[in-house]
C-alpha cells in the first residue's frame, strides 16, 4: 500500500490568502497571563484587506488574552482531517461595538455570503454584545500536510 508523504510549500503572500480564503475552520493561538498558549476552535474568514476575521464575545479568554498580548497565531485548517492546513502569526485588535458591527457584516459576508435581512443580522449582533478579532499576518508557515517523511516513501 503506498505511503501518504508529507509536504510542506511555502507560498507568497498572495498563494496564503487564496489558501486561507475558502477556509473557515481554524485553532486561534493566544496567550495566557502566565505566559503558556491558550487554543480556542474558531471559525474564521478573510477580508479584503487580507485580515483574518474571528467573531467573539468580550468576555472569552481568547478576547481578554489577545488585548494583553496581541501577539497571536492562526492554525488555518481544511475542512477534511488530513488536508493541508498554515500556520498564520501576526497581529490582533479587538473591536468592540459599536466599532465591530460593520466588520460583523463583512465576517459573515466572507463566510456565508448575504444574508437575508441585513438589519436583523445587525440588531441580533448589537444583542448579543458581540465583539470580532481581527488578525493581520506578519508572517505564516508553509501549506502543510501531514503524512510520513520522504525517506520512508518506498518501505
Amino acid at each position: 500500500m503506498p505511503r501518504t508523504i508529507a509536504t510542506a510549500r511555502k507560498p507568497d503572500h498572495q498563494e496564503l490568502l487564496e489558501f486561507v480564503r475558502p477556509r473557515h475552520h481554524a485553532l486561534l493561538s493566544t496567550t495566557r497571563r502566565d505566559g503558556t498558549p491558550q487554543l480556542s476552535p474558531v471559525t474564521c474568514g478573510l477580508d479584503d484587506d487580507g485580515r483574518v476575521l474571528i467573531s467573539t464575545y468580550p468576555e472569552r479568554a481568547k478576547t481578554h488574552n489577545a488585548r494583553r498580548d496581541s501577539r497571536v497565531s492562526v492554525c488555518v485548517l481544511s475542512d477534511e482531517w488530513d488536508g493541508p492546513y498554515v500556520q498564520v502569526d501576526g497581529e490582533a485588535e479587538v473591536l468592540d461595538l459599536p466599532d465591530a458591527l460593520e466588520p460583523l457584516v463583512e465576517y459573515f459576508r466572507v463566510i456565508s455570503g448575504e444574508h437575508p435581512d441585513w438589519d436583523e443580522y445587525r440588531e441580533a449582533m448589537q444583542a448579543q454584545g458581540k465583539s470580532l478579532i481581527r488578525i493581520t499576518p506578519t508572517r505564516w508557515g508553509p501549506i502543510a500536510t501531514g503524512g510520513f517523511p520522504p525517506r520512508l516513501a518506498d518501505d
